[in-house]
């Protein structure tokens, strides 16, 4: 007689991990960018300063030092360590202007981005969700603005407003409004066809709450890229009309207004206008290899 010994199986259950959470996938992503984290640094530390510029500035931003005219660098012949950057033509302080400038400068720039991004954010959604005549012509007087050069609509809208930094900084929000209102009226119309928008509309979701609460939020990453690089822009912008006079008035420690009013002394004082532009340069370039790195973490297309 055989007996069918049979073993009973343990059966375990399963485990599945759970998914990232979505900022840990984002950084992750966005950190395989060494450009974008070097720019993420270089901002962070220009925050840093513009935020603690009373505090770490080494002397006052307006005043003049009669007998420090034009000193150089410390690490040229004739520097000083009481003036690191050395001084201008009247006797103020490189670095201590640079450092105050930083904070016009970053101010400058988030008020441009938000301005510009507030219109720009209704026309392209009202444009995308009505459609019809009110596409057309919100496109066509968005065409009319980008089809004038942007420096030169800046320049025309600053001259009509006067010069001064409040309004340089209205004129650079009307030149780029229509990059905003176009890149938002193309999201919004890629996303009214999908299913949710659709779904929502039949369960009797009106047209705010189709726009804001539905839409909106699946249209922002594109437009945080865009705001990003509206940073850079704003800030070049700002700093050609400081120096052509239109923007910040002396003595605002404008970066623009101190290449302006330092160009005379190129030859025998580099200095004065070397500083401005290197921080013109490396806050432009910080901006945009940040813009590049969210892009690529923010697009899923894009990632590696």
């Amino acid at each position: 007689m055989t007996m069918d010994v049979q073993s009973n199986a343990v059966i375990e259950p399963i485990t599945t991990s759970a998914p990232p959470h979505p900022l840990v996938e984002f950084w992750y992503h966005f950190r395989q960018n060494t450009g974008a984290v070097i720019g993420l640094v270089v901002i962070v530390a220009l925050v840093f300063l513009a935020v603690f510029a009373d505090f770490l500035m080494p002397h006052s931003p307006l005043e003049q030092y009669r007998d420090a005219i034009l000193v150089p660098p410390v690490w040229h012949d004739g520097g000083s360590w009481t003036h690191v950057l050395g001084t201008d033509d009247i006797g103020r302080d490189m670095l201590s202007r640079l450092m105050h400038g930083a904070r016009l400068s970053l101010l400058i720039g988030a008020i441009v981005v938000t301005l510009s991004l507030a219109v720009g954010l209704a026309l392209g959604m009202a444009s995308g969700f009505f459609g019809g005549m009110v596409d057309i012509t919100i496109m066509r007087l968005m065409d009319i603005v980008l089809a004038l050069p942007s420096l030169l609509l800046a320049i025309v809208v600053a001259a009509i407003l006067g010069p001064g930094l409040f309004n340089a900084m209205l004129s650079v929000s009307v030149v780029v409004v229509p990059h905003y209102a176009r890149l938002t009226r193309a999201a919004v119309m890629a996303e009214m066809s999908k299913d949710y928008v659709i779904a929502s509309r039949v369960a009797g979701a009106g047209p705010l709450r189709l726009m804001l609460v539905n839409v909106l939020p699946n249209c922002m990453a594109p437009l945080i890229v865009q705001a990003t690089l509206g940073f850079s822009t704003a800030i070049l912008d700002a700093a050609a009309l400081g120096f052509l006079g239109l923007g910040a008035q002396p003595p605002t420690p404008e970066w623009g207004t101190m290449l302006a009013s330092s160009l005379q002394f190129l030859q025998r004082a580099s200095w004065v206008v070397t500083w401005p532009g290197v921080a013109i340069l490396v806050t432009v370039l910080a901006f945009n290899l940040l813009g590049d790195g969210l892009r690529d973490a923010l697009d899923p297309k894009l990632k590696r």
